[in-house]
Parts: structure tokens; C-alpha cells; sequence
């Protein structure tokens, strides 16, 4: 974990560089070493090719599922 720790602390910047912030992610899925659902290598593969987590997100509304969604009222 700690090599892992120091490898990203360059995160800051990111968000100005889908396709960096894309291989950052997918690198960083293979080191947790765990499946992962299929919608984390479709963001990586749209960010990847350049789209911003705004253009994802968009692109894909229910990719957060439901867990945020709760009916409070």
C-alpha cells in the first residue's frame, strides 16, 4: 500500500488530465488485485480517450447506482 501511496500522490492535477487520471485508475485497479464491475473499465477506457469525468458522467447517469438516492422525504 505504502508504494502504492507514493506512486499516486501526484493526484493533484488529475482532473485536468482525463487520459492520466485513466491510467492512474486502471494501474491502480491491478494493484488491489480484485474484480472489479465492468463499468470501472468503461470509465477508464472513456477516460482514456480523452472524455472528462463530466463528459463520463453524462454519458453514463446511472453509473453511480443507487446508493446516493435515498428517499428522504
Amino acid at each position: 500500500m505504502d508504494s502504492m501511496a507514493d506512486e499516486f500522490s501526484g493526484f493533484e492535477g488529475l482532473e485536468n488530465d482525463p487520459k492520466a487520471m485513466g491510467q492512474m485508475m486502471r494501474k491502480m485497479g491491478k494493484e488491489m488485485g480484485e474484480d472489479l464491475p465492468p463499468e470501472f473499465d468503461d470509465v477508464v477506457d472513456r477516460l482514456e480517450l480523452g472524455q472528462s469525468p463530466e463528459e463520463i458522467e453524462s454519458a453514463l447517469p446511472d453509473l453511480g447506482g443507487e446508493a446516493g438516492s435515498g428517499d428522504d422525504e
